[in-house]
């Protein structure tokens, strides 16, 4: 049993899909002072921590997925002894990355590299190569459900990082929000605990003089602002979420990601994410993501006029 005046060790648990950017992330945190590991057997897990601890190591990152297929199962279980028994107190974050499969399958291709649940002898290999990947969405299920959870679909490896970097920096609020933006023409974000759609308001695109500016530029910021649909909408979800909140508070949740969308990703939806953010800044950790601004490959020429 761990005394309430150790220093405790922090210990960032990174999992996900095959494909989804773990190596990446455990890079990040390697960079900001951690130790890493990676597939590290979860019945190695309890004598690992003891090892870092007895080093009087601080910091920890550990990868787990799919390639200790036999053990995730009661790997929950384990994380949840190892925070009540540990020597030391132990911080656990854990962080699982996500993508689409079409996504994972297109990495999978161009790597030319094995899906670690793929049978070899199967004929159809993008029929292999689906089958595994819904398989193993469907064994790190429950670890899913208990983690801050990155879509990884549309960010490059170096906004990977970054995101990685700047949402431990929050692990030690009671909770996290996170806002996104994005557009509705490349998909809802996976990670999105909330979704607003604001695509009926008012649209800069159609003013030649936004037209090339973004949410965070104070000329659409004005237009915007001067809106009385906007601003009803941005108090509509400022009252659901102030409701909220303290709930899931209550219900242990550690991170919440709210999604605002709009056709294009750039007016509208940036410029609610930045005022929602800064409005529960006072009273919440906050985090700003703008998912087109950070999309791979590089967001499409329109197919439609109405951007924004």
């Amino acid at each position: 049993m761990s005394s309430s005046n150790e220093t405790p060790i922090h210990l960032v648990l990174i999992t996900g899909m095959s494909g989804s950017g773990k190596s990446v992330a455990l890079t990040a945190l390697e960079d900001v002072g951690f130790y890493c590991v990676d597939n590290l057997p979860p019945e190695l897990l309890e004598s690992f921590i003891e090892l870092e601890q007895s080093h009087k190591a601080s910091k920890v990152a550990i990868a787990m997925d799919v390639r200790s297929a036999g053990s995730l199962p009661g790997l929950p279980k384990r994380l949840a002894q190892l925070q009540h028994h540990a020597q030391r107190p132990v911080n656990l974050t854990t962080v699982f990355l996500d993508a689409t499969t079409d996504t994972l399958v297109r990495r999978f291709s161009e790597t030319r590299r094995l899906h670690p649940l793929s049978l070899k002898q199967f004929n159809d290999q993008h029929r292999a190569l689906t089958d595994a990947i819904e398989q193993e969405r469907e064994l790190l299920a429950e670890l899913r459900d208990q983690a801050l959870v990155l879509d990884t679909s549309l960010i490059r490896p170096t906004h990977l990082r970054s995101q990685i970097k700047d949402l431990l920096g929050a692990t030690q609020a009671p909770l996290t929000l996170v806002f996104e933006s994005f557009a509705f023409k490349r998909g809802i974000p996976m990670d999105a605990d909330f979704v607003f759609d604001v695509r009926m308001l008012a649209n800069p695109h159609y003013e030649p003089e936004l037209k090339p500016l973004t949410g965070r530029d104070a000329p659409v910021a004005a237009y915007l602002a001067a809106q009385s649909e906007v601003r009803q909408m941005e108090r509509q979800i400022t009252d659901f979420l102030g409701h909220w909140l303290p709930q899931m508070l209550r219900d242990h949740r550690s991170y919440v990601t709210v999604a605002i969308g709009c056709t294009g990703g750039q007016h509208r939806s940036v410029y609610l994410v930045e005022q929602l953010a800064r409005a529960f800044a006072t009273d919440w950790s906050t985090r700003v993501r703008h998912r087109e601004a950070d999309a791979w490959p590089a967001a499409p020429p329109a197919a439609s006029p109405d951007q924004g």
